[in-house]
């Protein structure tokens, strides 16, 4: 598996979970924010939001960057989003082309 399928394949894993997109559209919507901040906008636990914070982080799709207090923020990062999104074109052309082939040889066989 080359490193832009094993980064989709992150990405994809990360993004099977309906708490871990919550995550991410909270991040995107508001900003960074804490792990603190993040479970007072959804209904699962602190401990339950870092847990997926670092799922996120090793996939690629969240930065934590070390603030006052100790206090982690966490921020979206696209690039592997932007893989993942690359990944699923080809794989869309890969489908396409045969597809249209067999659009192309029915239509010529209802023609006849």
């Amino acid at each position: 598996m080359d490193s832009r399928e094993a980064v989709a394949q992150d990405v994809f894993t990360a993004l099977s979970d309906p708490t871990r997109r919550s995550i991410l559209a909270a991040l995107a919507t508001d900003g960074p924010a804490t792990a603190s901040d993040l479970a007072g906008k959804l209904p699962i636990t602190r401990q339950a939001v870092s847990k997926h914070l670092t799922l996120l982080t090793d996939a690629g799709l969240v930065v934590a960057e070390p603030g006052e207090r100790r206090r982690v923020r966490y921020h979206l990062d696209s690039a592997p989003m932007q893989i993942a999104q690359q990944f699923l074109a080809a794989l869309a052309r890969d489908w396409d082309n045969p597809l249209n082939a067999l659009k192309h040889h029915l239509n010529q066989g209802e023609a006849s």
